[in-house]
Formats: structure tokens, C-alpha cells, sequence
């Protein structure tokens, strides 16, 4: 079996990072011996039940070096006499004339903390997240001259400087990413783009197992006392759109029936609460903040409309593929969201749920009265979503190529893309094999392979077939440009 391997991430847990314990967790029971380093000590008010199942200890570094001065000192006079603190010394020294802030001195304080406490056995380290925990996690592999990786989701893609992206792809071993766009993103600025591969994190389905058989109420919105249920999961922060939402829900019809239920918490919570008082629509809605995994799944099973109106904000961030439009197909839920980020590979706009631009709140109440008013409708692309959730994003054949990065016993081989000595790119799909991706051209037409990822199924950036194709339109419209 391979070594110990140390996870280095930016909080621990974390209610909105189920996918994190949920791979934590299922790389456990494939033999890997996991020691978690956490940046953050934990806010959340609850745990998930996968929580409770990691076995890997924990140990927290200190968020701030004022906090534990005596621990940071000790861990820098330890770190100093590594072989490669003088490397990791100036890589930072060159990163902080760029970055000249309290973060990024922050960041080689946690790193020598982490470089003089790993174990001896510890022989690589891992960062879930390209930004911060990324960066402690390569200081900290300078200082002890360890290879280390990376998993990159999307805030860290997207508000990490270019030049230390770069800088990032050139140093580790190998990094997996959870979204098409960002995999040709990172690929395009990797020296080596095969180095990037892209792994989505796809769907457990032991904890999210089918819903019970049953026919979903036939509610339209025209019964004020059985109105029709919308359901949204999120954090309340920016990129989610929540404002944008409830300016939608606004612009309804007063006849049309229905109530929001709201799960998450977040710094935006009480600014939302009143941003729905003065928009007439409070009394229609209900925030029940944080929760943990199974009221959720209820709540999923309970709704009969899943809306999330994620957008891009000012400095770029963004969602990538929001695992909760995933959980909420595989629970038979109609999906409308945005077309922002990677959420096309997910939903196919009128097969598999409904996409609108995002920061349109006109055209996203258009979109919801047509699906409060019309059941079948809201049926029918609930099924589809089902279906191609469970055929297509799979969480075990994910985590089963995940797991040969690591050294843990090799599943069916993965095809090699690149010959420049990296590791193959690996993705989680259904086996079957496929012709290269294709990605868009700028005037919207098939481009060129997407260089160093591995695709295995015909999943097309372009535009769609013709539909006399005998049935293969579905799967080219996943990704096809907006």
C-alpha cells in the first residue's frame, strides 16, 4: 500500500463540501491512510453523517500566527534546518513582492507549521483548492522536498492570478479539476497540459439513493393551499445569485402560488431576509440556514422545483458545477439554473432542466411560471435529469481512477493522453470509448482537442448534431456553447 498521504484543506468540516468528505471518505475504504491538515477550525453548526465515518485524524494549523506564536515560532526554527527551507524561502519571498499582503506572509507561517509537524512517514501532500491551501501545501513540500498534488474546484480557479496558476501547474505532480472549463483553462496555461485532468466528482448514490416511488403532487399554482414548493440550496454568498432569485419571485403573477424554501447559511443571510421583506415576498418564504445531508436529501424529495441562480461576480468568482443541481436530479427534481461555469455540462438546456443567463431576473421569472404552471413539463425534464445523472456522472468509477493517482490498486486502465512523461489524465464516465473532445472555436465551431484531458464519452463544447441522429443528440448537447 502507498504511504501516508497528507490532505491539506482550507476548513474542516464543512457543510458545503460534502464532495470533499464524500472522496475523503471513499478513498479510506480503497486503503489510502489519510492525515488531514485543516487551515480553518470549523463554523458550521452541524456535521454530515460522512463525517462522522472519516477515520483520518485532524489537526488544525493556526489560522492566524498571532493566535499560536509560540507554535509558529517553533515550527519556523524546525523548519529552517529542512533541506529546502531555503527554496520555499524564495519562491515565497518572489510570490510576496507580487502579493504583498497579510495572506500571503499568513500563508509560509502555516506552511512551516505543517513542514516541521508532518510525520516522517508522510512521503506527498495533497491541497483541496489551487488557492491558499495550495500555497501552504507548496511552501511546505519545498521545504521538506516531497511531491505534492492538487484538487481545483472553482473560486480557486477563477481569482487566483494567472502567474501563480502557472507557477502552481509547474511545480506539482499532477491536478484534477471538477469542470470542463476549468480544465482547459488550467491546461492552457500548464507547461505540461497533462499534467491537468479533468475528474468530476459525480454523484454517490448510496447517499443519494433513488426516492421512493412516487408520483410527484401535480401542483400548478393555482391553489393557495397547496402551493407549489421551490427549493434552493446555497450558501449565501454572491456568486449564488440569491438576490437575483428573489427579484424573480417578485415579478410572478400575485395569483400564482408557491413558497421558497431556503437551506444554507452564509454573511449575506440577513441582508437576503430583508431584501425579500421589502420585495413583498417574505411571508412566502422560509430560511432554514444550515443543515445537515439527510434534511436535505427531505428536502429535495419534498420540492417541487429546484432553482439556483449562480452568476459571476465582480472578482471572477463563480461556481463550477454545483454538486446540489446533481443531488437534486438524482432525487427526481426539476432543475432551472444559469448558464454559468460548468453547469451545461450538467443540465442540457430543455432536455435535462432549464438554463437562463445569469443577472436576468426578468428572463428567470419568465422561466419560473412556465414550470410552476406546467407539472408534465416540470416532470418530464425531472425524469431526463434523473436518468442522465445516474448513466453519466458516476461517483465510484470517478473515485476508482482517483484512487491510481494515489498508488492504490489499479482499476481497468485508463487510456494515456500526452507523451510527455506526466501521468495520464484520468475522468470519471461511463467506460465506454470515444473520439477526443472537441472544444468551441471563437465563431462557435469544432476547434481543437482539448490538450492532456481524457474524455471517454462523445461530449461535444459545440455546436449539437443534427437531431435525425439517431439518438445521440442528448449526449452532444451536454456542453454546447451559450
Amino acid at each position: 500500500m502507498p504511504a501516508p498521504v497528507a490532505f491539506v484543506l482550507k476548513g474542516y468540516p464543512r457543510l458545503s463540501e460534502t464532495f470533499i468528505a464524500q472522496e475523503i471518505r471513499a478513498l479510506e475504504l480503497r486503503g489510502l491512510d489519510i492525515r488531514l491538515y485543516s487551515m480553518r477550525r470549523p463554523t458550521d453548526p452541524h456535521i454530515h453523517p460522512v463525517h462522522r465515518e472519516i477515520e483520518a485524524p485532524v489537526t488544525y494549523l493556526p489560522e492566524y500566527l498571532h493566535d499560536q506564536p509560540l507554535r509558529v515560532l517553533q515550527g519556523l526554527r524546525a523548519a529552517r534546518r529542512l533541506p529546502g527551507f531555503v527554496d520555499a524561502w524564495r519562491v515565497w519571498l518572489r510570490d510576496l513582492r507580487r502579493d504583498p499582503t497579510r495572506n500571503r506572509a499568513r500563508r509560509f507561517g502555516q506552511a512551516a507549521v505543517l513542514a516541521a509537524e508532518l510525520p516522517a512517514e508522510i512521503e506527498s501532500l495533497h491541497a483541496h483548492f489551487l488557492h491558499t491551501p495550495a500555497s501552504v501545501v507548496r511552501y511546505a513540500a519545498m521545504m521538506r522536498r516531497l511531491p505534492w498534488s492538487c484538487s481545483a474546484h472553482a473560486k480557486d480557479i477563477w481569482t487566483t492570478p494567472d502567474w501563480e496558476k502557472r507557477e502552481k501547474l509547474a511545480d506539482c505532480r499532477w491536478l484534477v479539476t471538477c469542470t470542463r472549463i476549468g480544465a482547459r483553462h488550467l491546461a492552457e496555461l500548464a507547461e505540461e497540459p497533462e499534467r491537468v485532468s479533468l475528474l468530476y466528482h459525480g454523484l454517490d448514490g448510496g447517499r443519494f439513493p433513488p426516492p421512493p416511488r412516487r408520483r410527484r403532487p401535480a401542483r400548478d399554482g393555482s391553489d393557495p393551499n397547496d402551493p407549489v414548493v421551490l427549493l434552493s440550496v446555497g450558501r449565501a454568498v454572491a456568486k449564488k445569485g440569491f438576490p437575483v432569485l428573489l427579484d424573480a419571485l417578485a415579478r410572478l403573477p400575485r395569483e400564482h402560488a408557491w413558497r421558497l424554501v431556503h437551506i444554507g447559511s452564509g454573511p449575506e443571510l440577513d441582508a437576503l431576509r430583508r431584501h425579500a421583506q421589502a420585495a413583498g415576498i417574505a411571508a412566502r418564504i422560509e430560511w432554514r440556514g444550515a443543515q445537515p445531508q439527510e434534511v436535505v436529501l427531505q428536502a429535495y424529495r419534498e420540492a417541487d422545483l429546484f432553482v439556483l441562480a449562480c452568476r459571476v461576480t465582480a472578482d471572477g468568482d463563480r461556481d463550477g458545477l454545483p454538486n446540489v443541481l446533481m443531488e437534486a436530479q438524482s432525487q427526481g427534481v426539476c432543475c432551472l439554473s444559469t448558464d454559468v461555469g460548468a453547469i451545461p455540462e450538467l443540465i442540457e438546456d430543455g432536455e435535462t432542466g432549464l438554463l437562463v443567463p445569469a443577472d436576468r431576473p426578468d428572463v428567470l421569472a419568465r422561466a419560473l411560471q412556465r414550470l410552476i404552471r406546467y407539472p408534465d413539463y416540470r416532470a418530464r425534464l425531472a425524469s431526463a435529469g434523473a436518468e442522465r445523472v445516474r448513466r453519466t456522472f458516476s461517483f465510484e468509477a470517478g473515485l476508482d481512477r482517483l484512487a491510481v493517482r494515489f498508488g492504490l490498486p489499479h482499476p481497468p486502465a485508463a487510456i494515456p493522453v500526452g507523451s510527455r512523461g506526466a501521468p495520464a489524465p484520468l475522468i470519471a464516465a461511463s467506460p465506454q470509448a470515444a473520439p477526443a473532445p472537441v472544444i468551441a472555436s471563437p465563431r462557435g465551431g469544432r476547434g481543437d482537442p482539448l490538450p492532456g484531458v481524457e474524455h471517454d464519452a462523445p461530449i461535444w463544447i459545440a455546436s449539437p448534431p443534427a437531431r435525425n441522429d439517431g439518438g445521440r443528440g442528448a449526449a452532444a448537447r451536454v456542453c454546447r456553447g451559450r
